[in-house]
């Protein structure tokens, strides 16, 4: 069985074929590889573009979807894990969870006999973050020591960055408050990779000469609703900070965006914006994601 959960598991050949089997299922389509195949996509967080995105490319792929959302379905709410991911084992042929605790994943699946993918948890947003390379090799064709500089919250959307820019050999920074920090889980794993991350409260030396600059919102989903804005507020994307990047830099956001806050209009409406680029590579990204975890299965 191959399932999805974090780019770390991944080797840096089976990123890259992921990368550039969704370049191609984005030219010239994509067999029904799920053709008879039921995909149930459990969404304890709401969703727009990982939902739509997915149903998208099921449909596409030959496979019918179902779908539980908070309001109808949580894990070990109603009975334990295991006996619901018992049942589901003997209904459906892939599973789709997007959920606030990664362990919930791992729990699923040690009972769970085929492929899942991780759509979104409190750690890691590998899905996105797959878009994201397939958009920036669009642009820029390569990967090897360009800087990739993110402004604002470590959050999951970055983790899953780290662990793509350790083993493809980008060049990440980020910029962020003093007070933000590290998992110590990571720091070992890209100790391990003999990678490093520069991490600096110096808004113009992570900026200079970035080949993308990227932000996501202050307070995700789930944060506690009293975490203070107000210390990340001089990390805001904005005509200053993208002028002192390359020529060619392009801004990246995964939405959705609250314009005037870690991004202005100004950078997020620009031709250096490929946000809605990384939108729709999301389809094409998962496609390939279905048919990395398909490969060994079907």
């Amino acid at each position: 069985m191959t399932s999805f959960f974090d780019i770390k598991d991944l080797s840096k050949k089976d990123l890259e074929r992921i990368i550039d089997d969704s370049i191609d299922i984005k030219k010239n389509g994509c067999s029904k590889i799920l053709k008879n195949k039921n995909v149930l996509m459990i969404f304890e967080k709401p969703s727009l573009r990982t939902r739509i995105s997915f149903e998208v490319c099921i449909n596409d792929l030959g496979g019918n979807s179902l779908i539980l959302n908070s309001n109808e379905f949580k894990f070990g709410e109603r009975e334990s894990i295991y006996d619901s991911t018992k049942v589901l084992d003997r209904y459906v042929d892939f599973m789709i969870i997007r959920s606030f605790e990664h362990s919930i994943l791992k729990e699923v699946e040690s009972n769970f006999s085929k492929p899942i993918i991780n759509a979104l948890t409190n750690h890691s947003h590998p899905c996105q973050v797959i878009a994201d390379l397939v958009t920036f090799k669009e642009k820029f064709g390569e990967f090897k020591n360009k800087k990739v500089s993110w402004f604002g919250d470590y959050n999951n959307v970055t983790q899953s960055w780290v662990e793509a820019a350790a083993l493809l050999d980008i060049n990440f920074s980020i910029a962020c408050p003093s007070e933000v920090s590290v998992s110590k889980n990571t720091i070992k794993w890209l100790e391990e990779q003999n990678k490093h991350l520069i991490i600096s409260d110096n808004v113009n030396d992570i900026a200079k000469n970035s080949d993308c600059i990227m932000t996501d919102t202050w307070i995700s989903m789930g944060d506690k609703k009293d975490k203070s804005v107000d210390h990340f507020k001089p990390f805001q994307v904005n005509s200053n900070v993208m002028s002192l990047a390359k020529k060619d830099v392009i801004f990246m956001h995964c939405l959705p965006a609250y314009r005037g806050m870690e991004v202005t209009d100004e950078v997020i409406d620009s031709k250096m914006s490929v946000v809605f680029d990384q939108a729709e590579n999301r389809v094409h990204a998962q496609k390939s994601i279905i048919k990395h975890c398909c490969r060994d299965n079907y």
